[in-house]
């Protein structure tokens, strides 16, 4: 049965699902409060220079391959990937820092470089880590969270153990060098959790990591955005942007359209890629699904303080993405979890798009994004975000042994409190709710609204989580249940 379908805000997940619903015959229109689409991954341009204001990682190049070949299409259909070499490049201090290749036989070797023996450690890490890839990203991601039975497969009966150990402690099972440890620990950060609270069986992240690669969509990850919004007018989805969504309108307990810029418009089914938690406030309190102090115990993926640099020259001694862990990483995580506050000593990452991709910055210039992970809810001003700014850029300088202070012609912040007034987001939050153990699959808040018929949420803070592969594939489970089960008015 066609159906008039209503989706809040045009994010990864909004804009899959929309294309999803299209496809079934659906009427379909997404409703987006900023003036432009893509939810997090907005893009910003400035005097020549292109930033993405979001993701800047794309790994899982096949979840993107996967959502594009459902509607007989592929990537290179729509912009160009270019695989990076090196991947990445890790700091620990002044002249040491390690290179990630941008394969597995290299990196093998990196590691051997470094610890003797642990190449073929590596080895049989990452056999293990496929498999866990295997079963994960083919199979159980695509199930929609409604039954602890769809974790119960014959392949995770083998593998139970890793969901009550965690990263952390496999990783220092086989590893001894710090270094090493700190490098293999870092991908599990983008599902927003420590490597201690995340289970061992998100080492397919790992795999993610050394054995598929790293990559770059030509003119940056706003193009992957693009292509969707070309995808989904194909399929004659209607996006309206500068719509902002007051109100969910709820008649006998059944969700029957929106108040949108103080209008309101009637519908057969209302999805919401928003923020779960703005969602739902949407919402009279009797037609909400959780409480206030529901979402207040749970643990969300950090916060971020970002800034976009443009600089009059080329930096050197840097790659494309370049991670800095020349200070504690045990401190800066218990400043974002366990006693959130702002790290006294940061760690931060650093990304220069222009490195690979002339579109990004004008001739001889670079453009810089910095990035330092943070709590959620912590106190955002500018005086805070010039202090921090000045305590990373001299700990660049001093690191890469060169001088940059003096060659920024613009920089742009974005931190908590941009984060709530663009996205809604609770807290602040940048990735949504962290994957950890009690976190996961059908423990996460629902697709389906447990208490309002034909209401759905999509996203980073339901299944399967946070990241960008995860939210293209949050879009389709939440299509297939609206297909299942919603009604007509």
């Amino acid at each position: 049965m066609k159906k008039d379908i209503f989706i809040i805000g045009s994010g990864f997940s909004a804009l899959a699902a929309s294309c999803y619903l299209a496809k079934e015959g659906n009427t379909v229109t997404v409703f987006e409060k900023n003036s432009t689409i893509g939810g997090r991954a907005r893009q910003l341009k400035k005097e020549g220079f292109t930033f993405d204001i979001g993701p800047t990682w794309y790994w899982m190049p096949d979840v993107f391959e996967r959502f594009f070949n459902d509607f007989g299409k592929k990537p290179s259909d729509y912009y160009e990937l270019i695989k990076l070499s090196p991947a990445y490049q890790v700091y620990f201090g002044i002249q040491d820092f390690v290179t990630i290749a941008d394969n597995l036989k290299d990196i093998i070797k990196t590691f051997e470089s470094i610890e003797k023996g642990s190449g073929a450690v590596l080895e049989r890490f990452m056999s293990e880590a496929k498999s866990n890839y295997d079963i994960a990203i083919k199979n159980l991601v695509y199930r929609p969270g409604v039954s602890p039975l769809e974790l119960i497969t014959p392949e995770t009966a083998l593998k139970v153990g890793q969901f009550f150990s965690n990263i952390s402690k496999e990783v220092r099972k086989r590893f001894k060098n710090q270094k090493l440890v700190q490098i293999l620990e870092f991908p599990v950060l983008f599902l927003g959790a420590k490597p201690q609270d995340t289970p061992a069986f998100y080492s397919f992240m790992n795999f993610a990591d050394f054995g598929m690669g790293t990559w770059h969509p030509k003119n940056g990850m706003y193009s992957v955005i693009l292509a969707m919004e070309a995808l989904a007018n194909e399929l004659g989805v209607k996006i309206q942007t500068n719509s902002n969504v007051e109100k969910i309108i709820v008649k006998q307990k059944k969700a029957v359209g929106i108040k949108v810029n103080g209008e309101e418009k009637f519908c057969d089914v209302v999805l919401s890629g928003a923020d779960y938690h703005h969602s739902e406030t949407l919402l009279d309190i009797e037609h909400r699904a959780y409480s206030e102090s529901y979402w207040e115990k749970k643990t969300f993926a950090p916060s971020s303080l970002l800034f976009y640099v443009g600089f009059d020259k080329k930096i050197e001694k840097v790659e494309h993405h370049t991670l800095f862990f020349d200070v504690s990483f045990d401190k800066h995580a218990e400043a974002i979890y366990d006693n959130p506050a702002w790290p006294e000593e940061p760690l931060f990452y650093a990304s220069f798009p222009s490195k690979t991709d002339d579109s990004a910055a004008p001739t001889g210039k670079e453009a810089g994004i910095f990035l330092i992970p943070l709590a959620p809810g912590i106190d955002d001003t500018e005086e805070i975000r010039e202090k921090y700014f000045n305590i990373i850029i001299n700990r660049f300088e001093k690191l890469t042994e060169q001088s940059v202070k003096e060659n920024v012609i613009f920089k742009e912040s974005y931190c908590v409190n941009d984060f709530i007034k663009d996205y809604n987001s609770y807290k602040g939050n940048a990735y949504g709710m962290a994957n950890t153990l009690f976190q996961t699959a059908f423990l996460r808040p629902k697709l389906k609204s447990k208490k309002v018929e034909n209401l759905f949420f999509t996203g980073q803070l339901t299944v399967p989580g946070p990241g960008v592969p995860p939210s293209l594939i949050s879009g389709k489970l939440a299509s297939e249940l609206i297909q299942k089960n919603s009604t007509k008015r």
